[in-house]
């Protein structure tokens, strides 16, 4: 257990950053927990080359019941418009999260005895585009309001082009669509620091 505390560590910080970061804009589609929430896969899979799959989802667990207590505090914290965190937002990010990751791990096991970059390249691609679905359609979609009933998110039903630009959509398309846009980013930069990181615990351990 010691030696993937630092691990647990990462994944804590990552989650609990996100939670306060997915609150503040970054333009028109994104917030700023878009940036940094990406980076719980890289942890996932760094954990997973070096120790296995076990232990990443060890890992997983324990962000995921750090996100939970997360989520718990903000739907007790009143904003401007009500609680910081619905119901909603809670069950859809709680569910993806541990549904994308444990998906990426599996995925990754499968993938891990290929070229380098393939294992954490597709998991975290699938895993990526399995979180956004998810969370997006859990906390913001019409279909599921019976989930909150008090909760009104009509504002995410809002039709408007896609991103501005494409066809009319609801806007929480267009929010999970550039979610999803940064999350593809981060999967290719974030190859750099995985050989980096993996390399040097391989040669740690070794």
């Amino acid at each position: 257990m010691t030696r993937i505390l630092p691990g647990i560590f990462a994944m804590a910080t990552i989650v609990v950053a996100s939670n306060i970061l997915v609150q503040f804009l970054f333009g028109q589609w994104l917030t700023w927990g878009a940036f940094t929430y990406p980076l719980a896969f890289l942890v996932t899979d760094i954990m997973n080359r070096v120790y296995g799959a076990r232990d990443a989802r060890k890992v997983v667990f324990a962000g995921f019941l750090v996100g939970v207590a997360c989520s718990m505090v903000g739907t007790q914290i009143s904003g401007e418009f009500g609680p910081l965190v619905t119901w909603r937002i809670a069950m859809g990010s709680g569910l993806a999260f541990l549904t994308a990751q444990l998906l990426d791990v599996a995925i990754f096991d499968r993938l891990r005895g290929g070229t380098w970059w393939r294992a954490p390249l597709v998991s975290t691609l699938i895993g990526s585009a399995v979180d956004t679905a998810l969370f997006f359609t859990i906390a913001f979609s019409a279909t599921l309001a019976f989930l909150e009933p008090a909760n009104d998110v009509n504002w995410a039903g809002e039709v408007l082009p896609l991103l501005g630009l494409g066809p009319v959509v609801p806007l929480w398309v267009s929010l999970a669509i550039a979610d999803w846009g940064v999350k593809l980013a981060l999967a290719l930069i974030a190859l750099v620091p995985f050989r980096i990181i993996v390399r040097r615990l391989g040669a740690e351990l070794a």
